[in-house]
C-alpha cells in the first residue's frame, strides 16, 4: 500500500505508516524545517514544502492512503483566549476534503484533537466528505494504550469508501511507565531550593514529594499535576510544543531532555531531530505518536 502524509511535521505518521508496512511516497509540510527533518528521516519520499490549501492535488502521486494530521492550535482547549489566527488554523482541515475530491484515496486517516469533533464546522466538514463518498468512524485513542509511555488522547477519523462506518477493535497494550525512559545520569540538574526559583514551582515539588517520594515529574504550567506533581511509574501527560515538564531528583531538577521526550512520543533513538531543543520540542510536540498510527493502519489493513 502506498501513503501520501498532509501536514506531515517530523513524520510520525509516516514513521507509523512505515512501522505497518505502508509506503508514504509524498509528504508535505509548509514548514521548511520540518520539511528537511522528514527529508532526513524518510529519504525515500517526495519532499513538497507549501501552504496545502494552496496545492494544486494534480502534481500528488496516485495512493491507496491519505494520512492527515492538520493543525490542532485552533482546537485545543491549550489555545488559551479565540484569537483571529485560530480560524486560519481550524480551515487547514479542509485541505483533507481537497485532496479527498480530486484523488478520491481508497483510505483516509485523520488525526486532531478530540475537540476536533466540537468544532462549529464539524459536522459541514463530515458532510462534504460523506458527499465524497467517505464514511467517517470516528475513534479517539490514547497513546499510553498503544505502549507509548505518554497519556495522550487524540481522534482520529477513519475515511472509507464504503457502505457502513469501519469502526476498529484496536487491542490495548500495558501501560509503560515514563521512569522507562528518563535518563537519570545523562543531563545536567540544577539545585532546586536556589536564588530566583519562583514559589510556585517549590509548592509544586513540596507537593509532589509528599505524593511521590524523592523522584516524580511536574509540568511548569496548567492544573492537575501542575499541582501536585505526577508518580515516574505511570505514563507521563502530554508532551506539548515547548518546555512543560520538569524531572525531579532529590534536591535537583531539570527539565525533560528531547531524547526523553522522543522517546515519550514514541519515536526511536535513532530518528533525527533539529539540533535546537526548542525546534525539536515544537516537532515532537505537533507529532502524531507513530505507534498509534502504526496500530491503526494496521487494523485497517487487516480490515480490507
Amino acid at each position: 500500500m502506498d501513503a501520501i502524509d498532509l501536514f506531515a511535521g517530523a513524520g510520525g505518521f509516516s514513521l507509523g505508516a512505515q512501522m505497518a508496512g505502508v509506503h508514504v511516497v509524498w509528504a508535505a509540510n509548509h514548514w521548511p524545517l520540518a520539511v528537511d527533518t522528514h527529508s532526513l528521516n524518510h529519504p525515500g519520499t517526495i519532499h513538497s514544502c507549501q501552504d496545502l490549501q494552496q496545492a494544486d492535488w494534480r502534481d500528488v502521486p496516485n495512493h491507496d492512503v491519505l494520512l492527515a494530521s492538520p493543525a490542532c492550535q485552533g482546537h485545543s482547549l491549550a489555545r488559551g483566549k479565540e484569537k483571529p489566527h485560530h480560524d486560519a488554523l481550524r480551515s487547514t482541515a479542509w485541505a483533507v476534503v481537497a485532496c479527498a475530491e480530486y484523488h478520491r484515496s481508497a483510505v483516509i486517516l485523520v488525526e486532531n484533537v478530540p475537540e476536533f469533533s466540537r468544532w462549529v464546522l464539524f459536522r459541514p466538514w463530515c458532510d462534504a466528505m460523506q458527499r465524497l463518498g467517505y464514511a467517517v468512524a470516528p475513534h479517539v485513542a490514547d497513546a499510553a494504550d498503544h505502549g507509548v509511555p505518554q497519556h495522550r488522547e487524540r481522534l482520529f477519523l477513519v475515511c472509507t469508501r464504503s457502505q457502513y462506518p469501519l469502526h476498529l477493535e484496536l487491542p490495548k497494550q500495558a501501560h509503560v511507565p515514563i521512569a522507562n525512559v528518563i535518563e537519570w545520569d545523562a543531563h545536567p540538574w540544577s539545585a532546586i531550593n536556589k536564588p530566583g526559583r519562583s514559589e510556585k514551582t517549590l509548592k509544586r515539588v513540596q507537593a509532589g514529594r509528599a505524593a511521590f517520594g524523592d523522584r516524580f515529574v511536574a509540568p511548569y504550567y496548567s492544573s492537575g499535576s501542575g499541582l501536585t506533581g505526577r508518580s515516574i511509574h505511570r505514563p507521563i501527560g502530554t508532551i506539548t510544543t515547548k518546555d512543560r515538564w520538569a524531572v525531579v531528583r532529590g534536591d535537583s531538577m531539570r527539565m525533560l531532555q528531547v531524547p526523553e521526550a522522543k522517546a515519550a512520543m514514541g519515536f526511536p533513538a535513532a530518528y533525527r531531530l533539529p539540533a535546537l531543543q526548542k525546534d525539536a520540542l515544537c516537532m515532537l510536540g505537533n507529532a502524531v505518536c507513530p505507534p498509534v498510527s502504526a496500530d491503526f493502519l494496521t487494523a485497517i489493513r487487516q480490515a480490507a
